[in-house]
């Protein structure tokens, strides 16, 4: 197979074709994924707007209670005041828990459907696609991209509603208090509003350079313990955590850059506010000592002020949260926009024969398109024969399986089923139709009895047995102290390597295809553990066109054809005893290969000769 490529060391490919996003574009993206919200978000606006009208009105009583103290009535006057206070924030306090409350679930939902959506997206992509990618990147995808941009969604636009909203009603009231005092504040608003937009793309830049490094420390971490045996084997534990050790240093290092370019923003825009605060005390000072302003006006356009203040520094805020998320958003949505390299047909024959030819193919893999690895490759498969493919290791053996799942689409001929080329099939329906079971079986970390059923979701328990009985699995199940419902670890680490190969087997046999593929499937097996699982396939391949990948001589002298593949190319076929008779590259192989590893054979050779 191909070989992956270190995202940091290659471009991605989807990024040399697809043309950056605009920033604008990409906010109303980012916007449009709340829509499936709309209710839940008219809602939370509503008691947004309530909590931010209350919050604008205690300023006014503050200033009857600074301006009534010197009054008759004063001790009524602060206490009726002070009670309207008392109310006013007790209903702010109401609205504002049920307008996080709303938003934030709003949120919640939306990086759950995001996550569905993206997930869906990855999985349904060719298996080049993955070759390409690390799984570790993906991952970080799924997990930390989609949360930078759950907030960007909902509680982010709930920010900026909020603190628009008291903006601008603060400004209107500081305007119909003292329009002078208020152009003397608003001269900074320009200067904060150039900065921030400047800070917004550097800003960009810089969280999609932190999440892609990220991502490539995923990477490492997914790969060191998903490998942790081979790392243990080779005693590598220190030099993977120097690896990864390294991995997140870069993240730190970009990470300090956007944080110090984020302080200097942050402190200069506190510093302007600083400077027209100063100034409106100033100003409202002289104004205070005319007679043209009385203390409690005074007060209260100074706390309009820092409403101002702040609100203007929570939108540069949420504006860096925005920006960060743009920047994140950019890979996910590339993957969910990719479009699958291997196209859809439609086709859905009614019965299935079970006859595959291969004609003239030739493939490269997407990782390596200068290296072909089947040149002008041809093959029929008729149905229910059993054709056995033998060759040097890198010869295309396993391409060959990977071509008939449909998992890559040949550069050059075509592949067809009964007569149907699989480019008009629809793949799902095409794969429903093979079965493949390899040296190295993927069971999931499950039960076994998921395992099984993992082929055909609605079948019965009495189906699952029946399958496991004839992959002669059920005695050893049934001897574990929870039977099928065993859990087998990730990757199946909790059975043998025999065990594995037998519950592959039954979960093909429970699939119930046309076509069978296997690939090496008891190479890596001890004479005990192949006797049983050869047992088990021969009762799988029954009535069915079965293509057989094998260095062993005792499953490849059984089957009716032998091709024998070298670079790419059928050099030789036919029956064993007639390549065995011709003295040519399978005759070398029997001798280089099969003897060291088949008790027996060398009687076998002999005989046919």
């Amino acid at each position: 197979m191909a070989s992956t490529p270190d995202p940091s060391d290659t471009p991605d490919s989807d990024e040399k074709h697809t043309p950056r996003t605009p920033d604008i574009a990409s906010l109303k993206r980012l916007v449009s994924l709340a829509r499936p919200e709309a209710r839940t978000l008219v809602f939370a606006t509503i008691a947004l707007f309530v909590a931010a009208g209350l919050n604008l009105t205690y300023p006014l009583f503050i200033r009857q209670i600074v301006d009534g103290v010197g009054g008759p009535d004063a001790q009524q006057v602060v206490n009726e005041a002070a009670l309207m206070l008392f109310a006013l924030f007790g209903l702010n306090g109401i609205f504002t828990a049920l307008r996080s409350y709303l938003f934030t679930v709003a949120g919640e939902r939306v990086v759950a459907r995001l996550r569905t959506t993206l997930y869906g997206a990855i999985v349904r992509q060719e298996v080049g696609f993955f070759d390409e990618r690390r799984t570790g990147e993906l991952t970080n995808r799924l997990g930390s991209d989609t949360t930078v941009l759950q907030n960007a969604a909902t509680v982010n636009i709930s920010m900026v509603l909020r603190y628009l909203v008291t903006c601008i009603g603060a400004i209107a009231i500081l305007a119909w208090t003292s329009w002078q005092l208020t152009l003397v504040m608003l001269a900074v608003v320009p200067v904060i509003v150039l900065a921030a937009m400047f800070y917004g793309r550097i800003l960009r830049k810089l969280s999609r350079q932190v999440q892609d490094a990220l991502a490539r420390s995923t990477e490492v971490a997914e790969e060191t313990i998903s490998g942790i045996r081979t790392v243990r084997a080779f005693a590598r534990e220190d030099a993977e955590t120097a690896r990864y050790t390294d991995r997140v240093e870069t993240v730190f290092e970009l990470a300090r850059v956007r944080a110090r370019i984020g302080a200097l923003f942050g402190g200069g825009m506190s510093f302007a506010f600083g400077i027209a605060i100063a100034v409106v005390l100033w100003y409202g000072g002289s104004l205070l000592v005319d007679g043209t302003m009385s203390i409690g006006q005074l007060t209260q356009f100074v706390l309009y002020t820092f409403f101002v203040a702040i609100s203007l520094g929570a939108l540069a805020s949420v504006w860096e949260d925005f920006m960060k998320a743009v920047g994140a958003s950019d890979r996910v949505f590339q993957l969910m926009d990719r479009e699958p390299g291997v196209s859809s047909g439609e086709q859905r024959p009614a019965s299935v024969g079970g006859a595959i030819t291969f004609e003239g193919v030739r493939f490269s893999y997407p990782t390596r398109p200068d290296i072909e690895v089947l040149v002008d490759f041809d093959l029929t498969l008729q149905p229910g024969e059993t054709v056995a493919l033998v060759g040097p290791s890198g010869g295309g053996k396993s391409t060959v399986a990977a071509l008939m799942s449909r998992f890559y689409d040949p550069n050059a001929g075509q592949i067809r089923l009964d007569g149907a080329a699989y480019v008009d099939l629809q793949p799902d329906w095409l794969r429903r139709q093979v079965g493949v079971v390899s040296q190295e079986p993927t069971l999931f970390a499950a039960s076994v009895r998921d395992n099984i059923r993992y082929a055909r979701p609605d079948a019965t328990d009495e189906d699952v047995l029946r399958a496991a009985r004839a992959a002669n699995a059920h005695d050893f199940i049934s001897e574990f102290p929870e039977g099928y419902d065993t859990l087998v670890g990730e990757r199946g680490v909790r059975l043998s390597g025999g065990q594995k190969q037998r519950v592959a087997i039954a979960r093909a046999l429970l699939k119930d295809p046309r076509i069978l593929v296997l690939d090496e499937a008891t190479s890596a097996l001890d004479a005990e553990s192949e006797h049983l699982v050869q047992e088990a396939l021969d009762r799988l391949m029954q009535g069915r066109s079965t293509l057989v990948i094998a260095h062993r001589l005792s499953t490849v002298k059984d089957a009716d054809r032998v091709l024998v593949l070298d670079a790419g190319r059928v050099v030789e076929q036919g029956s064993h005893a007639e390549l065995i008779a011709r003295d040519g590259l399978y005759r070398q192989l029997v001798e280089r290969q099969f003897l060291a590893h088949e008790t027996g054979a060398a009687e076998a050779l002999h005989e046919a000769v």
